[in-house]
């Protein structure tokens, strides 16, 4: 197994290009695992850490670009970060433990795929897109179409995810992600839900998006728990037929961390405490 640390995009596109059996290294929190329980055997293990955009954090056209190898700690010590999206910073800081967060990037949760990965739903729910780099040059992802089932996402043949972007932060807006695990802290979730709202300058809510993650294969937009809020105020109605709703969007599986019907009803109740949470920072009161 060789061990490669490019120093530009365009080279660490090359190297993955030219070995099908590579493998990227961001903080290495999955990576690393798997090749010690022999899960996974590259070729080579291409580490990014060296390549200047992928390690910083920026303000990009009124939004936030994450590079692909930024620790989930450094994004919650970026205080204007945390302040427009507390619902993506606190997803990332359920991701492991103190040390892990020390490596571990948004960008390798979300192309490590799996279903019950914690910053996906919230990125989701920001509206986050992706900056994809390969051979054919680069492109922009909603961040929901990288993943397309366990442990699959839609990438190419050479293929990298280089950034994360957050945009702007609508005004009368707010974010939150919570999720159930069987724990106390370091688990997996069970159930994940992201929240991002808009409210309008009488308190009615004008947008919202919905992510479900650990119910389905891959994060669920629940498009129609989204219209539950529209034109309300997040009053007890609404946030009944919201959690009804996402609890119909859910498609989860029957496992050792919970059956499905357990992991359905569920799903509701972590979706209405996520909507109030987000309702009260869209309010300015959390």
């Amino acid at each position: 197994m060789r061990f490669q640390s490019p120093e530009s995009v365009d080279e660490a596109v090359a190297l993955l290009a030219a070995d099908p059996e590579a493998r990227v290294l961001a903080g290495g929190t999955d990576l690393l695992v798997r090749l010690r329980m022999g899960d996974v055997a590259p070729s080579a293990v291409i580490d990014i850490k060296r390549i200047t955009e992928m390690t910083t954090i920026a303000q990009d056209d009124g939004g936030w670009r994450i590079g692909a190898a930024v620790p989930s700690a450094e994004m919650n010590e970026t205080a204007a970060l945390v302040t427009d999206w507390p619902g993506v910073t606190e997803a990332a800081d359920l991701i492991g433990s103190t040390q892990i967060q020390g490596r571990a990037t948004v960008a390798g949760n979300l192309c490590n795929a799996s279903p019950a990965a914690d910053s996906v739903p919230a990125m989701v729910a920001a509206g986050a897109v992706a900056r994809v780099a390969g051979p054919n040059g680069s492109r922009d992802v909603p961040v929901e179409d990288i993943p397309t089932g366990p442990g699959q996402t839609s990438l190419a043949q050479g293929e990298l995810v280089t950034s994360i972007f957050l945009p702007a932060k609508p005004e009368n807006s707010g974010s939150a992600y919570l999720r159930f695990i069987p724990r106390t802290e370091m688990d997996i979730a069970v159930v994940g839900v992201g929240i991002t709202l808009t409210l309008d300058s009488a308190g009615a809510v004008t947008a919202a998006k919905i992510a479900l993650g650990a119910v389905g294969p891959k994060v669920i937009v629940a498009g129609d728990a989204a219209k539950t809020l529209i034109g309300t105020t997040g009053d007890d109605p609404a946030l009944d037929a919201l959690a009804a709703a996402c609890s119909a969007a859910a498609t989860p599986i029957d496992d050792k961390r919970g059956t499905a019907e357990f992991r359905r009803d569920v799903t509701g109740v972590i979706a209405k405490r996520t909507a109030r949470i987000a309702l009260a920072r869209a309010k300015g009161e959390a």
